[in-house]
């Protein structure tokens, strides 16, 4: 199930991607199907070892075409182990809502961003959330739990103070926000309640199948119960310095 929607963040073969916060590894394993050079990283080093495994798999299976790499790893979103300017793309997935400092995740994202690159943020929407955190304090009051809820113009804010140029967002996962509610209604670790059991289900058919007439329900729920809110944007070129000498000159006699 992917939150990013890559007809509108599209990848080029060869391009270096930046999973941040990978999880589980869905966005690395469908840019690694897409011919990308994926570095997917986490601080869980249970789940990076779990994902090494399904890129080897994947790589046997020939999932991924010719001059895709893949390359899983442990690591501290506040101090990235790259030089400046390493990755085409940075992808960073439901995970802002953890971390304190969530500037100093985007000035390390930036950092490593090349000039013109592009990068998707995906947060939990502040309505959906808002539900979750009235319906149960253990949904949030957990270790590694989420510490905030994104407001849109807040994010989009913070975007834009991080030197970025957002250029599109949407909402996903309409279908999920029901099943969440439920879950913090029934209490988070009850997975035998019937409504939770019956609901989640739905879900996995609905992954597994993509019927039709879940893709129109969704799509039409999305923009007003979307679980996920999605903002991409791009690190723009800094105006080289004869420009920027040319144009201060223009300033200048035009100030005389």
């Amino acid at each position: 199930m992917l939150t990013v929607d890559f007809s509108r963040f599209p990848l080029a073969p060869g391009d270096r991607v930046l999973d941040l916060g990978c999880g589980a590894g869905r966005h690395a394993f469908e840019c690694y199907r897409r011919g990308a050079q994926v570095v997917a990283l986490d601080q869980n080093g249970e789940e990076i070892r779990e994902v090494a495994k399904w890129f080897a798999a994947m790589k046997e299976a020939g999932e991924a075409p010719a001059g895709a790499t893949a390359t899983a790893m442990e690591g501290d979103a506040l101090a990235l182990p790259f030089p400046d300017e390493s990755f085409d793309v940075v992808i960073i997935s439901e995970v802002m809502e953890h971390i304190p400092d969530d500037k100093g995740v985007l000035a390390e994202m930036v950092r490593v961003l090349k000039p013109g690159g592009r990068i998707a943020i995906t947060v939990p929407r502040y309505g959906p959330e808002k539900v979750c955190w009235a319906l149960s304090d253990a949904y949030h009051e957990v270790e590694g739990g989420h510490i905030r809820i994104y407001k849109a113009d807040e994010l989009l804010a913070k975007v834009r103070g991080a030197g970025l140029k957002p250029y599109g967002s949407h909402h996903a996962h309409a279908l999920h926000s029901p099943y969440w509610w439920l879950k913090c209604a029934f209490g988070v670790d009850n997975d035998k309640a019937l409504p939770v059991r019956a609901y989640h289900k739905l879900l996995v058919w609905d992954i597994m199948k993509k019927p039709l007439a879940t893709r129109i329900a969704e799509q039409a729920l999305n923009p007003v119960i979307g679980k996920s809110f999605v903002v991409y944007a791009t690190k723009p070129h800094l105006p080289r310095l004869a420009e920027t000498e040319t144009e201060t000159g223009l300033f200048e006699a035009a100030a005389q």
